[in-house]
């Protein structure tokens, strides 16, 4: 796995930053005017970040059975 090369350290921290910048992005939306290219951005960001917080996720679950 990509995540491999990152300590469960490293990840936990990255998780708390996009967790951070989710929040920050969905209380941003509503204040953009839909079908705008700075709405879609946003959304598209949102979904980006979503992605990456599921994976280290993963990676973070497989540390855990690893050291079970």
């Amino acid at each position: 796995m990509i995540m491999n090369n990152f300590t469960q350290e490293e990840l936990e921290e990255a998780l708390r930053a996009i967790a951070s910048t989710i929040s920050k992005c969905e209380k941003v939306l509503p204040k953009l005017k839909p079908g705008t290219s700075q709405h879609t951005l946003l959304i598209r960001r949102i979904k980006a970040f979503n992605i990456a917080s599921t994976l280290i996720t993963q990676a973070l679950e497989s540390y855990a059975k690893q050291s079970d």
